[in-house]
């Protein structure tokens, strides 16, 4: 969950559907996968929906939203905070590489850089940021930003605010708790994955964008998937997203470098994901012993508006765990951004894999609508696979 899509209220209308086969796509789309676009479709309003799934019977592709200029099937979209994955497997890499370890504390790393207003680093592991444990403030609720973001966007459009000026923002802010390792309490909170890059920064040597580039991209042959860093532009195929403001105004919000830092800052594709998250749970990108720890979840405790979206499962280092009706479950990361909502799936075998895009054309969707059609289709796609 990401709260970026806060900022900006918004209306729209829903508008006539497209769902079909992609060229080129093994196999025809079963009629669920169709009909499960459609629904994602019909709980967010006016916005594009493009799904694949990678489920052992050929790649499958569905869309729906746009009449005649629907989201190209290899669709560049700005994945939000499922970035966080891509940064928790980086700093497991560097965890099983012991240049770090996931019970250092940010103050080891990071001296002085949480503290004041009874934040205190010292008390605060590597582990709690990834599993969202710390108890920081969320710098995207600071008052300020929400301002700055709700009023005139061009102003803030082109922002390249580094890491370590958000987490000042946070930091300004009591915590929401002090962390207990024995009886764990969680709240998400984006600071944490800055945190997280700054460490993995330090810890190694290169910057965030070098890591996931050389650590996860490159090694998996992800060719559409990349680190903008201040860049606005998407220069691959993408759909346009536009937002409506209060007064009724169309913003078009394709273009900006808000999202650039280790919480929320990669761009990527529907195949890209589903081959990341393949490799992940595969075993292809971490050892045993890290793995094994990335799926390691914690309670979601107190957390009103995420158990809403997410009503069940745990969250483990930068993933989270859901049940299928079919028995088990699968492990995921959502992305909430600036009219873009991206939603995976991938079984614990990383054998099957589904990864959604939502692209506003007008309307912010209700995440719990949302959700809960995405969680159907993902559900559908991986227990059909499974029979």
């Amino acid at each position: 969950m990401s709260r970026w899509t806060g900022v900006a209220l918004v209306t729209g209308a829903l508008v006539a559907g497209l769902a079909t086969q992609a060229p080129g796509a093994s196999g025809a789309p079963r009629a669920s996968l169709d009909a499960d676009v459609r629904a994602v479709r019909a709980a967010g309003g006016d916005v594009r929906v493009l799904a694949e799934t990678d489920t052992g019977h050929g790649v499958r592709r569905a869309r729906a939203g746009g009449g005649t200029q629907p989201t190209p099937w290899n669709a560049q979209f700005r994945a939000a905070s499922t970035t966080k994955t891509f940064t928790a497997t980086v700093v497991l890499q560097l965890a099983a590489e012991r240049k770090l370890s996931l019970d250092d504390t940010v103050e080891k790393w990071l001296p002085g850089v949480v503290s004041g207003n009874g934040n205190d680093g010292s008390r605060i592991t590597v582990r709690d940021l990834l599993r969202q444990t710390s108890g920081l403030f969320d710098y995207v609720d600071d008052p300020a930003l929400a301002a700055a973001l709700g009023g005139d966007f061009e102003k803030v459009r082109h922002d390249a605010t580094p890491a370590r000026d958000w987490v000042a923002v946070a930091v300004r802010h009591r915590p929401l708790f002090t962390p207990d390792h024995r009886n764990p309490r969680w709240a998400y909170s984006n600071t944490n994955y800055l945190l997280a890059g700054m460490i993995a920064e330090k810890a190694s040597g290169d910057d965030w964008r070098t890591l996931v580039e050389h650590r996860v991209i490159a090694p998996l042959g992800l060719r559409h998937t990349y680190v903008p860093g201040a860049n606005p532009y998407l220069p691959g195929p993408h759909a346009r997203v536009t937002l409506r403001a209060p007064g009724g105004a169309v913003l078009d919000v394709t273009e900006h470098s808000l999202q650039h830092t280790a919480d929320s800052g990669l761009v990527t594709t529907t195949a890209d994901l589903n081959t990341f998250f393949r490799a992940l749970l595969g075993g292809k990108l971490l050892p045993p012993a890290q793995l094994a720890e990335m799926k390691r979840t914690v309670e979601r405790t107190g957390a009103r508006e995420d158990l809403a979206e997410w009503p069940r499962g745990g969250y483990g280092l930068g993933i989270r765990w859901t049940p299928l009706t079919c028995g088990g479950g699968y492990w995921h990361h959502e992305g909430d951004g600036f009219g873009t909502y991206t939603r995976t799936g991938v079984t614990d075998d990383g054998r099957r894999a589904v990864a959604v895009s939502v692209t506003s054309a007008g309307d912010t969707p209700d995440r719990v609508r949302l959700n809960r059609a995405t969680r159907k289709l993902v559900d559908d796609a991986l227990c059909d696979a499974a029979n």
